[in-house]
């Protein structure tokens, strides 16, 4: 049966494993350090489903103070279309709430097509008026 539960930073190498089937992974910020970086700093809003002790899918959630932000929202593809996926968002949405947080946001690849689908089907709306941007730091 599966469970979700709040992540850690002990469940690295078993999000890696979720991971690997996930398109966007950045080698600097989803690395072991960038990772607990973020776990810290949201420590009660990311979340885990579990089989058997099993990590099968995931769910980097945390906020700036105003708005939510998820990553790497990843069912391991023998799980999907299971509710796993629902059960992730519903108790990171419940959790940035608790925080005060009223409105989320994440990046999805326009070609997800699965994924896509499945934040539609949340009820997830696309913004058609902004463009997304991004620079590195040290670059």
């Amino acid at each position: 049966m599966v469970k979700v539960r709040v992540m850690t930073i002990d469940d690295y190498n078993g999000i890696c494993e979720v991971w690997k089937n996930h398109g966007g992974i950045n080698p600097v910020d989803d690395s072991a350090e960038g990772f607990a970086k973020y776990i810290r700093r949201n420590p009660s809003t990311s979340f885990v489903a579990e089989d058997n002790g099993k990590i099968v899918g995931t769910i980097l959630a945390g906020h700036d103070g105003r708005r939510g932000l998820f990553h790497h929202v990843s069912v391991l593809p023998e799980y999907q279309k299971q509710g796993i996926g629902k059960m992730l968002v519903d108790n990171a949405m419940d959790a940035l709430e608790k925080e005060g947080i009223t409105k989320v946001l994440m990046v999805v690849f326009k070609d997800n097509d699965n994924g896509n689908a499945f934040w539609e089907h949340l009820g997830f709306t696309v913004r058609e008026d902004l463009y997304y941007r991004n620079k590195y730091i040290n670059k």
